[in-house]
């Protein structure tokens, strides 16, 4: 397979930079696409070149396929990254890219649409040895049937949706007499949202952990994981914070895990990068729960550990190289911790803040990473998820990494819309976190809209008495000197705000 020279990124904002910085230092030219709304965007100006899609709307612009792929073809273009959303896990598009005589840097179409599929995965990674929750392994048809079933499952039960994610179609049910009532809900939002009603019903774990393995597979059937992300601080079912490795995986369940990841992509031949999704109990059992076909949101917390570019890997993989490291070279090397910062208000329910950057300013230092799309007195749009950045913090132990990131967070200064920061410094100094003992319910448990109000220590509150009486003082007419106390209190204040 020829080398490929030229790549359009088939997505917007920080991921479409993401990619690009990549391949720059690939020496590949990149192509950006936009719409109305993203005209003057950061990914549209550093690409090589820039392409114009159409209107603001996603259905107008970044989901429209054959106009992504005229493009292509017009600017001769080797190769589309899909990045993650939009057209990323669309076997037709997948499937229209090859046929154009393009290459998609992705898996194969095949691939996608098994894994697309969570009932179709269960079935395709029947044949081997992994781990599954207890459940239904056929779209649920008979009412009586399934309520036989949910009653030998046990309750509490899950009612899930085969397709799609993001909590969308999923429904917990506590009893028969609700079973029916949200069976009809299940369908009705899956049906909505993903345009197909099939659910299932799976053994609801009350409290389970959130953990993913990283693969990566080459087109010569070479499959490594490169180990595991902690993904279990969530709002809504979607990630908010997710670290590597976790602080829960021994090195025995580590293997175990990572060995069934591999399997799961030998069960759909996949090639590329990819997540195979675990959920984890109580007494540390694992099942496998889907796989994403794509790059993750969190892939960056994997590159710290591992020192792996995952873009440049899934470029040369594309390419038709042959993976250039084997599982005994891979080794975890320190803790890395991703923040999720949303354009999102967390003492509202974490309800979306569209508005204008007036300040935006990123923390920096070693060990720091910051993967966005926006600058300061950019527009937050209100067509696209409303992520505004990845704060992503690295360092030599979880402890450390934990105090990095408090500090990166304390020095990222947005102003003009809401966002989640306080929330994720909320988590850092929450001692379920520090301590490792937390799942998926830790909102739930623990967080409250109260917990980020303000609130000053007795020195904080003595010195901000003494700088409301010299601002006062020096405000007065009479301009009255000093007491000496009130000398004394101002520069200890100084010296504090100097020492920062």
């Amino acid at each position: 397979m020829p080398k490929i020279k030229k790549i359009l990124i088939a997505n917007r904002g920080e991921i479409a930079l993401r990619i690009m910085r990549t391949l720059h230092e690939m020496g590949i030219i990149s192509v950006a696409v936009f719409s109305d709304a993203d005209r003057n965007s950061p990914h549209v100006s550093f690409a090589d070149e820039a392409a114009y899609l159409g209107p603001s709307p996603s259905k107008e612009s970044y989901l429209l396929q054959d106009k992504i792929i005229e493009l292509s073809k017009a600017l001769k273009v080797d190769a589309i990254h899909p990045g993650y959303g939009f057209l990323s896990e669309n076997a037709a598009f997948a499937q229209k890219v090859q046929a154009a005589g393009i290459i998609f840097i992705g898996p194969s179409p095949t691939a996608i649409e098994i894994m697309g599929s969570k009932l179709a995965a269960k079935k395709a990674v029947s044949q081997y040895d992994i781990p599954l929750v207890p459940g239904t392994d056929e779209p649920i048809s008979d009412l009586i049937e399934a309520k036989k079933i949910a009653k030998e499952v046990g309750y509490p039960i899950l009612i899930k949706a085969s397709a799609g994610g993001g909590g969308k179609g999923m429904r917990i049910v506590e009893n028969e007499d609700e079973f029916e009532e949200q069976l009809q809900r299940a369908v009705s939002e899956a049906q909505s949202s993903f345009g197909d009603g099939a659910v299932f019903i799976e053994k609801y774990i009350s409290s389970p952990r959130h953990i993913e393995i990283q693969i990566l597979g080459d087109q010569h059937g070479n499959i490594v994981h490169l180990f595991e992300r902690e993904c279990s601080i969530q709002r809504r079912h979607q990630k908010v914070i997710e670290e590597a490795p976790s602080a829960i995986v021994t090195p025995s369940m580590r293997q175990k895990m990572g060995i069934a990841a591999i399997n799961v992509a030998k069960a759909c031949s996949y090639h590329g990068a990819g997540t195979v999704e675990f959920i984890v109990d109580e007494k540390l059992n694992f099942y496998f729960l889907e796989m994403n076909t794509r790059l993750q949101v969190e892939h960056p917390v994997t590159e710290f550990i591992t020192g792996k570019d995952l873009v440049r890997e899934q470029v040369l993989i594309a390419e038709g190289k042959t993976l250039s490291f084997n599982q005994e070279e891979l080794s975890i090397n320190g803790h890395a911790i991703e923040t999720r910062v949303y354009a999102e208000d967390p003492q509202n329910n974490f309800l979306p803040d569209i508005g204008k950057l007036h300040t935006y300013k990123r923390p920096e230092g070693p060990g720091i990473r910051v993967d966005d799309g926006f600058e300061e007195g950019m527009d937050i749009p209100i067509y696209y998820d409303p992520m505004i950045a990845k704060l992503i913090c690295f360092d030599e132990d979880r402890e450390k990494c934990i105090e990095k990131m408090i500090r990166a967070i304390n020095g990222y200064i947005i102003t003009g819309i809401e966002s989640t920061l306080p929330f994720a410094k909320y988590v850092m100094n929450h001692a379920s976190f520090r301590s490792g003992e937390f799942d998926t319910k830790f909102i739930e448990k623990y967080f409250t809209p109260e917990n980020l109000k303000t609130s000053f220590t007795n020195d904080e509150k003595a010195i901000l008495a003494a700088l409301s009486s010299f601002i006062i003082q020096q405000s007065s007419p009479q301009n009255q000197p000093l007491t000496q106390q009130q000398l004394k209190e101002k520069t200890n204040w100084t010296k504090r705000k100097k020492s920062g």
